[in-house]
């Protein structure tokens, strides 16, 4: 049987600086952890996606040039995964320059290779990236799972009504009931 692949979206400094966010920081990063130690215990591919651009912007977005938003700077700290969660040395990272860690990456590539059996995503912001990333694997003919108490948006309408929305083209499940289920193929 094809193992799972992990993604662990935006989970970075830059992305907590926001107070809505920031206040759901542990409890995000304790259920992430708990995720990570079920990927690894099971032997998932694990993947860890950062957003990062150059610190002229010359690679970031519209907006981010438009508006000059100095986030995700390469080298800098916020850009780096959180101190609260440790990344092994065995396991991938993709960098991105829009919201989908697809879009003009070699995740594609990367997982054509792995085969997974289906991908559950982590991370933030459930509106943005996560919403996209979900997209992108459905329409690439990937299975997908969200695990719904590890992703956030900061704004909590807007991640409640994407949930529901992804619900139609993948699986959406609590970590415990999705370790449950996993558990029990």
């Amino acid at each position: 049987m094809n193992k799972p692949a992990l993604l662990i979206i935006d989970i970075l400094n830059d992305s907590f600086a926001s107070p809505q966010l920031s206040a759901k920081r542990a409890e995000l990063c304790d259920s992430i952890n708990k995720l990570l130690f079920f990927a690894r215990e099971k032997q998932f591919h694990i993947i860890w996606v950062r957003q990062e651009f150059k610190a002229d912007l010359s690679d970031a977005f519209l907006e981010m040039r438009d508006e000059n938003i100095k986030m995700y700077i390469e080298g800098t700290f916020g850009s780096k995964i959180l101190e609260e969660l440790q990344q092994m040395d065995d396991e991938r990272e993709i960098i991105k320059k829009r919201y989908s860690a697809f879009f003009q990456t070699e995740l594609d590539d990367l997982l054509k290779r792995l085969n997974p059996s289906f991908l559950v995503l982590a991370g933030v912001n459930t509106h943005a990236c996560i919403r996209t990333a979900a997209i992108d694997a459905y329409q690439l003919d990937y299975r997908v799972q969200i695990i719904s108490d590890c992703v956030a948006s900061p704004d909590k309408r807007h991640h409640e009504v994407t949930l529901d929305y992804l619900e139609r083209i993948s699986k959406v499940s609590k970590l415990d009931k999705f370790k449950e289920e996993f558990n029990a193929q």
